[in-house]
């Protein structure tokens, strides 16, 4: 993956947990100075941010940015809200996607491509926890059939 140009800064976990997600898009991000030093060192928390559209433009809340540490009085606050970049047209089929089928949108990934700094969006329904059982018990019984399998290889 990084010989494409790309390196991954911070993932989002806890949105595969919480959500299902149905449709993925990348997006630019309008960002300080400081704030792309500070993403360039790792320096990012995804956990509770989301996407909302106002105004036919695409914002993120909640998307904590450290302050760069050699930043003066030039550092940014850390949980503002930041413009997404989007088309035109990905816009409008998001706007009929929220309001309509009541989906949600969810930053999954932050990465460095080619120098900039681009958000993976996730279009996600919410899980009931019932789901979130599921998915334990699924995960749970893949690890136990692959641990089955590797000690059933070192008995041949």
């Amino acid at each position: 993956m990084a010989s494409e140009g790309i390196k991954v800064i911070s993932d989002n976990r806890k949105a595969y947990h919480d959500y299902f997600v149905e449709e993925k898009l990348e997006a630019g991000i309008i960002l300080t100075g400081t704030e792309i030093k500070s993403i360039r060192n790792g320096r990012v928390n995804l956990k509770d941010s989301y996407a909302r559209i106002e105004n036919g433009e695409v914002w993120l809340y909640q998307l904590h940015i450290s302050p760069y540490e050699q930043g003066n009085r030039f550092n940014h606050d850390p949980l503002r809200k930041r413009k997404l970049l989007l088309n035109r047209s990905e816009i409008i089929k998001l706007i009929g996607k929220v309001q309509q089928q009541g989906l949600t949108l969810i930053p999954t990934k932050i990465y460095l491509k080619h120098g900039l700094a681009k958000i993976e969006l996730g279009v996600c329904r919410g899980k009931k926890n019932y789901d979130k059982r599921q998915d334990i018990a699924e995960r749970d019984a893949k690890r136990e059939i692959e641990r089955h399998f590797r000690d059933q290889g070192k008995n041949y």
